[in-house]
């Protein structure tokens, strides 16, 4: 079974989504036969490297609400991720373009160590309070996964893995996906948002005996809302 999931370090709702789908896939029988591809996505490509206002005032400026209003929203979200064993760090977060962290994962990939990169990259930004948007700081962070500091240094001057980047995102514009996480699970079935556990375990159960049965792409999952809060995402997803 293969499971692409399209993602943006900057989203909270697919750190959270990663590990509800980890925690799903640890008590799933056949795991070792599941084999789990990151596809990059933006969600602002236009945003800055060093951004100087918190995460704060660009949520309250982004869906037109109040800076207390933002805060308790993330406060929600913090509550979610504590409930996955994440730790959220909204106040010292440091918002960034994290268009070159899309970059190195696909380098990453190359070296056998995309797994390892996006858990650090995610843990990174929303932990550790890092700005994933600068070169030296993806450099330490790859470093720490086992990668070459030198040779990461160089592809991210280099500009290399752009058009592996952008691919990623146009098939995410045929998919006519506009919001993430988004799973696709062999091609044929979908889940968006950061869905509870229990309906990853469905889905990769219905995948699983009924693969081959239907080769249309249908969304599952998405009765109702992923407890997101009243914050414009409210099936669980980061949107554009």
């Amino acid at each position: 079974m293969k499971i692409e999931v399209w993602s943006d370090y900057a989203c909270p709702f697919c750190y959270i989504g990663k590990r509800r789908l980890e925690n799903a896939l640890s008590q799933f029988p056949d795991r070792d036969q599941v084999e789990v591809v990151f596809r990059s996505f933006e969600l602002d490509p236009n945003a800055s490297v060093n951004e100087t206002r918190d995460i704060h005032e660009l949520l309250s400026l982004k869906y037109g609400m109040a800076r207390e209003q933002a805060v308790q929203m993330n406060n929600q979200l913090a509550e979610q991720a504590r409930g996955v064993g994440l730790t959220f760090n909204f106040d010292t977060l440091k918002p960034t373009n994290t268009h070159d962290g899309h970059r190195l994962s696909h380098y990453a990939k190359t070296q056998g160590k995309e797994a390892e990169l996006n858990e650090r990259l995610l843990r990174a930004y929303f932990t550790d309070s890092l700005n994933v948007g600068d070169h030296e700081v993806l450099a330490k962070l790859a470093a720490e996964v086992g990668l070459d500091e030198a040779e990461v240094l160089a592809v991210l001057k280099n500009g290399d893995y752009d058009a592996e980047v952008d691919a990623d995102i146009e098939a995410a514009r045929r998919l006519n996906v506009n919001g993430v996480p988004f799973f696709v699970f062999n091609n044929k079935y979908a889940v968006s948002g950061a869905q509870p556990g229990p309906v990853f375990s469905e889905v990769l159960d219905t995948v699983w005996a009924e693969e081959k049965k239907s080769p249309a792409l249908q969304v599952l999952g998405s009765t109702g809302p992923a407890d997101a809060g009243d914050d414009g995402c409210a099936d669980g997803s980061c949107k554009l």
